[in-house]
């Protein structure tokens, strides 16, 4: 749960200094340094995890290691919902397309996931620090 907060934290501090990314925006960074889909991942608790839209979640297993998540329909909707998840393995050692993430709230949504691909966590990392950089060389007139 700190690790929960933490991160949300981070990322909120992260948008006030940087302009946030839109959904669509964010959606293709992470396509672009996501890897093939895989069928299942070992499932562990996860560190964290992240909203793309309403339909793109990033879990992260490991400080390294981060899976982006296609769900079914649009189940990440905070007007309707919270900005909690949980996730309905079959297995429960192992994550794989059609099982379920949950979002609990006034009407409890559950989608199924459609595609688990892998995320160049470094990658992304430099290409994030890489737009936050571009409005300072811009500003400055480099």
């Amino acid at each position: 749960m700190k690790a929960i907060i933490a991160a949300a934290i981070a990322l909120g501090l992260t948008a006030c200094a940087t302009g946030r990314l839109s959904d669509t925006e964010r959606l293709a960074l992470y396509q672009q340094h996501a890897g093939a889909p895989v069928n299942q991942i070992r499932y562990l608790d996860p560190m964290g995890w992240d909203r793309i839209d309403d339909q793109h979640v990033v879990l992260q297993m490991r400080p390294n290691e981060s899976w982006l998540l296609r769900l079914s329909g649009p189940c990440l909707q905070w007007t309707s919902g919270s900005p909690f998840i949980g996730l309905s393995s079959f297995s429960g050692m192992t994550l794989s397309r059609f099982d379920k993430v949950v979002a609990p709230g006034s009407s409890q949504l559950s989608c199924l996931i459609q595609e688990i691909r892998p995320v160049d966590v470094k990658a992304l990392r430099a290409a994030e620090k890489s737009l936050r950089e571009k409005p300072r060389t811009q500003a400055s007139g480099m």
